[in-house]
């Protein structure tokens, strides 16, 4: 029987890890999240007093809940060396040992996806190392990318060098029955192929994970890590800068937000521009009817990654159209990474605005069977799928124009003839085509289902990498 408990809050939206440690009646929270109500919660539920606020690294993939967590439980604020934030914290030590209960958790500084990066090592009443909180640095599979450091003036081969010795130093010489708990799952632009496991023995990734190969040289180690790094999303910087400098509370994000405005005057303010009006219902409702230059990301998928990735202005101010009772979620996930701008939502819907009278727009969609059927017409087809997605397998006369890049292609779409988007299954087709008549781009129709319905609907698929442009 363990003198310690170990529960992951996964969050399958950012792909992202916070964890709950307790030992007799301590806990300390990893990595929290911006809503940070459930982990008191659980606190409270186990009778168990939050000791710690630990943080592995400033993350840019989300807003941590640290300043809010701290000022609700009184917890200090702990990051490893090289930190320096903008408000109270406790510098932890190299090597400094954080008692927890009957347990306690040794600070292993280990810099490489940033300076300040930092693992948890929790050690069980034995002095016995037990579990790996590995933040960034390491993730099942994969390390944490060298090329996200703010303002960093190493190079992404330079932290690469400096990941090569945190792990080789500090995690590889730790017992294998040792369990990694990493910061990020598949899905993170944290890593480059991270697994879909969100947990293993470190005896299992010394022998499967190629950055824990002993064999690799310095130099073979620097260019696996660096090899292929795709741009980061545009608000990593951002949200680094909140988590460094801080942020304002969540709940007078929510009191400005979940504010219900009547049609007229979510018409009032989209007409003059005042706010971008994002649609977060199901691709299929959004192409059914939407308001005209609205832009849609459904809750139900990467919802934050996206608006993240699309979205270029964090401080954009937003109008949020949702299904019915999900209007604080998606204000809390845009929270989560820094997307505070929300104004208000449309008060009873997109039925509220059709029974006003205000005009709607829709999306053509077409199934896969019958984009067979014109195939030999010579018709424009745009894969938005990401880069690896495309190489892959693709339809033979598909462009790739993935929807990360759609805003630097608007002017590859002709006002001739009629372009037909896919993805893999067609919740990014919807996004592109709302960003494309948002511009002015109407010529579109939707293929339902993606690149799974065309290969189910036996139309032959290629390998063969086409060219980048549109005819």
């Amino acid at each position: 029987m363990h003198s310690f408990i170990i529960e992951q809050l996964y969050t399958g939206c950012l792909a992202q890890g916070a964890y709950y440690v307790e030992s007799d009646g301590v806990a300390a929270i990893i990595d929290p999240l911006r809503d940070t109500q459930a982990y008191i919660e659980k606190a409270k539920a186990r009778n168990a007093r939050i000791a710690y606020v630990l943080e592995t690294h400033f993350h840019a993939d989300f807003v941590s809940g640290h300043l809010d967590l701290s000022a609700a439980t009184g917890a200090p604020i702990v990051f490893g060396p090289m930190a320096n934030p903008d408000f109270d914290f406790h510098a932890a030590a190299d090597a400094e040992i954080l008692p927890l209960g009957k347990v306690s958790l040794k600070v292993l500084h280990t810099p490489g996806h940033t300076m300040e990066s930092t693992c948890y090592l929790l050690l069980d009443e034995h002095q016995q190392p037990r579990a790996l909180f590995s933040g960034d640095t390491l993730f099942i599979g994969d390390v944490g990318r060298p090329d996200l450091a703010a303002k960093s003036t190493l190079t992404k081969e330079q932290l690469a060098s400096y990941l090569f010795d945190s792990l080789r130093d500090k995690i590889m010489v730790l017992p294998d029955d040792v369990v990694v708990y990493p910061a990020h799952g598949a899905g993170s632009a944290c890593g480059k192929n991270l697994s879909k496991e969100t947990t293993d023995s470190l005896g299992n990734q010394k022998k499967t994970n190629y950055a824990l190969n002993a064999e690799l040289s310095r130099e073979q180690f620097i260019a696996e890590v660096t090899e292929g790094l795709l741009p980061p999303p545009a608000y990593f910087p951002e949200n680094v800068r909140l988590n460094k400098q801080g942020y304002g509370t969540l709940e007078s994000v929510k009191d400005k937000g979940l504010r219900a405005l009547k049609p007229a005057e979510v018409e009032g303010i989209a007409g003059d521009r005042q706010a971008l009006v994002l649609d977060t219902r199901s691709p299929q409702s959004f192409t059914a009817s939407h308001i005209p230059g609205s832009i849609s990301i459904g809750l139900d998928g990467q919802f934050a990654p996206w608006v993240g990735a699309l979205i270029p202005d964090i401080l954009q101010p937003l109008i949020l159209v949702t299904d019915a009772g999900r209007e604080e979620e998606a204000l809390t996930r845009l929270a989560r990474v820094g997307y505070d701008g929300v104004i208000g939502y449309l008060e009873g819907g997109i039925e509220a605005w059709e029974k006003a009278g205000y005009e709607v727009d829709s999306v053509a969609n077409i199934t896969a069977v019958q984009l067979k059927e014109v195939l030999n017409q010579g018709i424009s087809v745009v894969d938005v799928r990401k880069p690896g997605e495309y190489l892959s397998s693709h339809l033979e006369l598909a462009v790739s124009i993935p929807l990360d890049y759609l805003n630097d292609h608007l002017a590859s779409f002709s006002s001739a003839g009629t372009h037909y988007l896919h993805c893999a299954g067609g919740y990014r087709s919807v996004i592109a085509a709302s960003i494309l008549k948002s511009r002015g781009i109407h010529n579109l129709v939707n293929v339902l289902g993606g690149f799974a319905a065309i290969k189910e609907a036996g139309i032959p698929v290629s390998q063969e990498v086409c060219p980048s442009t549109l005819k």
